[in-house]
């Protein structure tokens, strides 16, 4: 938070009334044991209270909030040789990524504590999870309702609601937030003036209109719409990258791009630079075109989009990544996704970014509801690309694509991965896989007809289709679905 707006802000906190559960005034008791139960506590009542933040503030009486001033200087406190920010992150579980501001206010010291709100699970001290009862801490043990109340809470709360930035100016508003794009992809005229321009994007979520003229830049605004994510300190490592290798492995960097751009405003830059860096072929398998990239256009807005928008945000210090190989392309998210990887083909997305996915499908950035995989499954098959691997890694989401293999290159799990996902894809097309259908996905001349018996046989085996019909007998007009059919 810049250093302008912590005066307004004090001014806010002031004025609320004394027992204001997730804000914390104090005159000079600086104990480092009470100052990580007060992170914990606060932390928890924020999320109580429907807060983004909780303060806890040196220099100002707690009764009569009037402005006093404090000796305590955190930033030069330390603990057994330990820095006091350092000490106190450290004992907090999960980590928050609290924030200590040191200025003056009529003359006068004043030290604030930013600790944002619990998102996941309650905030601990040294395993001791506190929470704010009026004016007073006491640990959340001893108060199951509230402890009820938040776990309800944690599982509820969007990512969208948030706030990137807060108590900033109209003006301020207008120069981090790229608005005029904003009306262009909602084809809307823009106002005339800029009040006009701030309640259009306050009904739209994107910012916050307060009293005395502040306002608040929503996750939501900032992420679609924020002309550089390393302004809003929260969200600057939310850039999508796209890093572009010389080889098959991660040794040698060709090239490096970070899009700093809100998601809305760089998502057609971003598709524009991979593809720039895609190299050619003059012919893959039924795409009989020359000059051909090596991978479809729409499998990768798809797959990008995807990453955006089932990203998990509360996982900090990652991004969205996409690295380009000399054989494959790795399309990466943070956050494990809420359907099996097994059924990403059949079932509808879940996001937990709603908001989000729904305003992007909106502006036609991403595709309908439980469309867009089916589609990337598709323009691979008609390139007669290997299937791609939809994988669990570390917490993240990532798919594969890959560069063009004749059949006799794929292995076996190949072969499998992609009779499988084409079972699923004929299956949800209303139809069912049979030998003549793999056999046009593979590009198996009919007289090779056991070749494509073999891979169906080897997916059967691998429990992953089944027969249509356990009454025919006849190999010839089988027909298969997947074993979730």
């Amino acid at each position: 938070m810049e250093t302008k707006h912590l005066i307004p802000l004090l001014q806010q906190l002031l004025a609320l009334p004394n027992e204001t559960e997730w804000v914390e005034f104090k005159k000079d008791n600086t104990n480092p044991e009470l100052i990580g139960e007060y992170l914990s506590a606060l932390s928890n009542s924020a999320t109580l209270h429907n807060q983004q933040t909780a303060y806890l503030i040196w220099g100002i009486d707690d009764k009569s909030h009037n402005i006093i001033g404090t000796k305590f200087k955190p930033k030069q406190e330390k603990i057994k040789g330990q820095e006091l920010e350092n000490w106190l992150a450290v004992q907090l579980e999960p980590r928050i990524d609290f924030r200590i501001y040191e200025f003056t206010c009529e003359s006068k010291d004043i030290v604030l504590f930013e600790i944002p709100k619990a998102a996941h699970i309650p905030i601990s001290f040294k395993g001791v999870e506190y929470i704010r009862v009026g004016s007073y801490k006491k640990k959340l043990k001893d108060f199951t309702e509230k402890e009820r109340e938040l776990w309800s809470l944690f599982s509820r709360q969007p990512f969208e609601k948030g706030i990137a930035l807060e108590n900033i100016s109209a003006d301020e508003v207008l120069a981090k937030i790229n608005y005029p794009s904003y009306f262009d992809f909602t084809q809307q005229n823009l106002p005339d003036n800029k009040q006009g321009i701030l309640d259009r994007l306050a009904s739209e979520n994107l910012i916050n209109i307060k009293l005395s003229n502040y306002y608040d830049i929503t996750n939501f605004g900032a992420i679609l719409f924020a002309k550089k994510l390393t302004e809003f300190e929260k969200l600057g490592r939310k850039a999508i990258r796209v890093i572009i290798y010389k080889e098959k492995d991660r040794i040698s960097t060709q090239r490096e791009q970070v899009f700093d751009k809100g998601y809305a405003v760089s998502y057609e830059e971003i598709i524009k630079f991979i593809n720039e860096q895609l190299p050619q072929n003059e012919q893959i398998g039924q795409a009989v075109r020359k000059n051909i990239k090596m991978y479809p256009e729409i499998a990768i807005r798809e797959l990008v989009a995807n990453a955006i928008i089932h990203q998990d945000f509360n996982m900090t210090g990652v991004s969205s990544t996409i690295e380009i190989f000399s054989d494959r392309m790795e399309i990466r998210n943070p956050g494990e996704p809420l359907v099996d990887t097994m059924r990403f083909i059949d079932l509808p997305p879940q996001s937990r970014n709603e908001n989000l996915a729904a305003f992007m499908r909106r502006i036609n950035i991403c595709e309908e509801r439980g469309s867009g995989i089916d589609k990337v499954i598709h323009s691979v098959e008609v390139f007669q690309l290997p299937a791609p691997e939809f994988n669990v890694n570390g917490k993240h989401t990532e798919v594969l694509l890959f560069t063009y293999r004749e059949l006799k290159d794929m292995d076996k799990s190949d072969r499998i991965r992609a009779c499988y996902q084409h079972a699923c894809l004929r299956f949800v097309c209303r139809e069912q896989m049979t030998n003549e259908s793999l056999r046009k996905r593979f590009a198996i001349d009919d007289k090779n007809y056991s070749m494509a018996s073999r891979i169906i046989a080897d997916t059967i085996n691998e429990g992953l289709i089944r027969a249509y019909d356990l009454e025919n007998k006849s190999r010839k007009h089988a027909k298969y679905v997947p074993f979730w059919a």
